[in-house]
């Protein structure tokens, strides 16, 4: 634990927390002496510093003062945030608020971070007791993903047919990656609706001057998708002068302003897409169109990188036929902005998807009958029947408009088993806590405090497995599950709300297991050595830090405004390159999560050769449908070498001789950043499989 600390955790207090005699009765804030103890303090950041660089480029805020958080700083404003949220919650339902047993308990999660031992996701870490959650309210920026189905676009009197297509451009604006179903098509049919013509010459026109904000992008968005899908037609023009132009600061979202033209183009795609659509039933194709343009959107908008995942009917040749730019060449421009997957039924005919997966990795697979059958699989679980599909790396299978909040755990980065269950209090405190939080959409806090699902996953997997063993792993995970499920009715109990309907899953991970020097949820690395090349900003004060310390620096090649750095990383003694692990081992080691860990889903990827694996996906499936509640698959391509490629395997040798030069009293910790451009968030559930 902490230099500073004497603190002993105890979730199995009965209240929150238990009166006692600590006089503090104003807001919550750690002790600044604890603080202060971790000021010198060097961070265990992973991969000789690349932990650091990514630290310091996604999740360092910028301060009132106009410094740079450093580590200690940003944990402070992540715990302080989420006991803050716990005291709320405490005193507007008179349960009692005990500040001294806060502390202990802020205090050990505080060191728990600080040391990696489990990090909250990069949502939290960049968003957690920011103005964002502190001034705004803007809860919902805390959770990862979250899935919208379209089936009931129509069902409700009044209702706006747009809604699930607002609702995933809200979401994606605010960094929340989305999944949704293409079942609306099935619903249009069903109730012989038609898209209507806005432009007919009886239809009123109306101008809507577009506001300066993501409510004004988001309401504009859906009241032209409703023009042509309510039954009340308005022609809309917009008025695009209020949007500010290109190029200023975006206020705590990072990054900076793209200027009207990305909605204006969205605005002329949509109506482009629904006039062809005009006195006809709405489409698949319509429903994944607008949904994915809505994602271009949102990117080339510069406002938030997002992720999608678009799920339909391995039978239709329309939906599997998407991606297939031949069939559907207009797709080309936006198709990339979905990952794309079918709604498998156990025993069907994996013939023929198969073969398309063969080609180009797409689709992927989910079983709703396992997810809502089982938690771990084997396990019958009769309380999540509800959920209708999944966020977009797949480790989380949702209702509609539900949420879903994860908190990753490191088992490598501990020296026992006990150490371990010890962390798991905090990474579960977490995650409950935001559970707590309610967002500005009433269908989703409907779903969400009802079920308060977490998933609270595990990385570094590979590590583990190299040096511990299979069998270890599996001892761990099981006794650790158990575990899970005691601390989630005690702090159930603490905050007085339902206990979890899930609380575990595998996510794929991406910068926050490079924090942690973790390889990433289940996957193995490409190579055990390599380079890792990140662009930095040319105005960051780390770069000379970073010349000092003696990494290789040049100027970006395509961005002349950023450098870009080398770090060499070794993924541990032992460790595998993922060439040296096959198909079906990774489908092996993925159905042993899934039964001794995970009671949501575990996200995995499976990459395979394609000459020698890919006429074996078939048997694959067939095996692993009864293991499984959701797989994709990768091929793995040589794509050749380009200039300053992000990621390049490398011999040990050629490691070795660039680590020598990388001096290891190095103190980038210390050194003060006064870049004005505010971080920029984690790509909600995030691997470059989930991403746009």
């Amino acid at each position: 634990m902490s230099p500073s600390s004497n603190c002993i955790s105890d979730l199995t207090m009965n209240s929150v927390y238990s009166q006692s005699s600590c006089g503090n009765t104003g807001s919550f804030s750690l002790d600044p002496e604890f603080v202060a103890s971790y000021a010198e303090a060097k961070p265990p950041f992973g991969f000789n510093g690349l932990g650091e660089i990514v630290y310091r480029r996604t999740y360092s805020r910028l301060k009132v003062d106009g410094m740079r958080e450093q580590w200690f700083e940003t944990i402070e404003r992540v715990v302080n945030g989420t006991f803050r949220r716990q005291q709320e919650w405490a005193e507007r339902n008179a349960l009692g608020w005990d500040a001294c047993e806060a502390q202990c308990k802020a205090q050990t999660m505080y060191d728990k971070i600080f040391t990696m031992k489990f990090l909250p996701p990069g949502r939290g870490l960049w968003a957690m007791g920011s103005p964002l959650t502190e001034e705004r309210r803007l809860f919902a920026a805390l959770n990862n993903c979250a899935f919208v189905s379209t089936s009931k676009m129509w069902d409700i009197d009044g209702a706006r047919p747009s809604k699930p297509f607002v609702f995933l451009m809200d979401a994606a604006m605010l960094g929340v990656g989305v999944g949704f179903d293409t079942r609306g098509a099935e619903a249009t049919n069903a109730q012989n609706i038609l898209v209507g013509n806005p432009h007919s010459a009886n239809t009123r026109t109306v101008t809507y001057t577009v506001p300066d904000s993501r409510e004004g992008w988001v309401e504009s968005t859906g009241l032209l998708i409703d023009s042509y899908l309510a039954y009340d037609h308005v022609n809309y023009e917009f008025d695009y002068s209020q949007v500010r132009a290109a190029g200023l600061p975006i206020k705590g979202f990072g990054g900076v302003t793209s200027g009207p033209e990305p909605l204006r183009e969205l605005h002329q795609l949509i109506r482009h897409t629904l006039d062809k659509h005009i006195d006809q039933p709405l489409s698949v194709t319509a429903i994944v169109d607008l949904m994915n343009l809505i994602g271009k959107c949102v990117v080339s908008g510069n406002v938030r990188r997002t992720a999608e995942i678009a799920f339909g009917d391995p039978h239709d040749p329309e939906y599997v036929d998407l991606k297939n730019y031949d069939v559907n060449p207009h797709r080309a421009a936006f198709g990339w902005t979905s990952n794309n997957s079918v709604f498998a039924t156990v025993g069907m005919d994996y013939s023929d998807i198969s073969r398309r997966v063969q080609k180009n990795g797409e689709p992927g697979f989910q079983w709703m009958e396992n997810a809502r059958r089982y938690g771990r699989m084997g396990e019958e679980n009769t309380r999540d029947t509800r959920i209708e599909g999944a966020n977009p790396c797949n480790e989380q299978c949702l209702e509609s408009y539900e949420l879903c909040c994860l908190v990753e755990t490191f088992p490598a980065n501990h020296d026992s088993l006990n150490d371990y269950l010890e962390t798991l209090e905090s990474a579960l405190l977490y995650a409950k806590t935001v559970t707590l939080l309610p967002t500005h959409w009433p269908e989703t806090n409907r779903v969400m405090l009802r079920n308060r699902r977490i998933g609270t996953s595990v990385s570094g997997v590979a590590q583990f497995i190299t040096r511990h063993g299979i069998n270890e792993l599996r001892t761990w995970l099981d006794t650790a599950y158990a575990r899970v499920q005691e601390i989630d009715t005690h702090i159930s109990e603490l905050f007085c709300v339902p206990k979890s309907v899930k609380t575990t899953s595998v996510k794929p991970s991406g910068t926050v297991s490079l924090l942690a020097g973790a390889t990433p949820g289940m996957h193995y690395p490409e190579s055990r050595f390599c380079i890792r090349r990140v662009r930095v900003s040319k105005n960051s004060d780390i770069l000379p830090a970073l010349d000092e310390a003696g990494y290789f620096i040049e100027e970006d090649v395509v961005d002349k405004s950023s450098m870009v750095v080398e770090i060499p990383v070794d993924h541990g003694e032992g460790v595998r390159g993922l060439r040296d692990v096959s198909m079906w081992e990774q489908l092996a080691l993925a159905a042993l999560l899934q039964k001794y860990w995970s009671d949501n889903q575990v996200s995995c990827t499976i990459t395979f050769d394609p000459a020698s694996e890919g006429p074996q996906l078939c048997n694959a499936l067939d095996y692993y449908q009864y293991q499984l509640k959701g797989v994709s698959f990768l091929p793995r391509m040589d794509y050749g070498a380009f200039p300053q490629m992000p990621y390049e395997a490398i011999d040990e040798a050629t490691y070795n001789k660039m680590a020598a030069n990388i001096k290891s009293e190095s103190q980038l910790h210390l050194v003060q950043d006064f870049e004005k451009r505010d971080a920029e968030a984690e790509r909600f559930c995030s691997n470059d499989a989930c991403t746009i």
